[in-house]
């Protein structure tokens, strides 16, 4: 069933226009001032940014979206009065610095809900029979490391293709292809793959199954040890993965679990 939301029509689309088509259409009913002036529009695509690159300040949000921080500010409030996203204070790494953090924007659950299609409890409902008739965790540890497996042949080519030192890279580019909304950057003697979105986040939150058999699965493909620093499933607002730095005599890997 796909979800909107906001009775005052502001809220974002059905599932299905906002996972399929990557760019987000209007459904329901919206206000005269809306459709005339394209503040609705505009919210939806503030809602995307967020979804695309993570929890993300004022700032970040209008140099993406080429817009003022005043009226960053404005839709915003639309959307946190609708549930779609809440504010938090901005995770610091390293040494703080003086003053407040940075107050960042996330999607809450409603907001991710409305850019899938999900069949969560169906999905729940499946996992607990499998745990309960036919083997518990270790039943459910081999039907998600299965799952991964029938879809890995994209993620193998991607990375069998890429340069030792663009494998990151390349398996983030084949995870946006499946909806991650994926990417690789720099980390100190390392790369770091985030992504930013989840579909099967809320499962997840019961079966961390799923997220260990993805991190050993990513070891094995890039030939090292990984380490899993935080997902959305454990209510971080990106699902982040170590990657050291390569090693071209790297034969054998193990993979790092969410500590949490």
């Amino acid at each position: 069933m796909q979800r909107t939301f906001g009775a005052s029509g502001r809220g974002l689309p059905g599932s299905d226009e906002l996972r399929n088509n990557g760019v987000v259409k209007n459904v329901g009913e919206a206000s005269h001032e809306e459709l005339a002036t394209g503040e609705r529009s505009t919210r939806n695509r503030v809602a995307r940014s967020i979804l695309d690159h993570g929890p993300s300040t004022v700032a970040q949000l209008a140099d993406r979206l080429g817009l003022t921080q005043a009226a960053v500010r404005r839709h915003l409030d639309a959307l946190s009065a609708d549930n779609v996203v809440e504010a938090r204070d901005r995770r610091v790494y390293g040494a703080r610095t003086r003053g407040r953090p940075a107050k960042v924007f996330a999607l809450t659950d409603c907001g991710r809900d409305a850019f899938d299609q999900s069949y969560d409890k169906l999905a729940v409902d499946a996992l607990r029979w499998i745990g309960e008739k036919e083997g518990g965790s270790e039943a459910i540890a081999a039907f998600a490391r299965a799952r991964i497996a029938a879809q890995a042949g994209a993620y193998r080519k991607a990375v069998a293709a890429a340069a030792p030192e663009d494998r990151a890279e390349a398996l983030a580019k084949a995870l946006s292809a499946d909806g991650y909304a994926a990417t690789a950057r720099s980390a100190p003697v390392g790369e770091q793959l985030c992504q930013h979105h989840c579909p099967v986040a809320h499962v997840a939150e019961e079966f961390p199954q799923l997220c260990e058999a993805e991190t050993e699965f990513f070891a094995e493909l890039l030939g090292t040890h990984v380490q899993r620093l935080a997902t959305i499933a454990h209510g971080d607002g990106v699902c982040t993965t170590f990657i050291p730095k390569i090693s071209h005599h790297a034969s054998e890997s193990t993979s790092g679990r969410n500590p949490a």
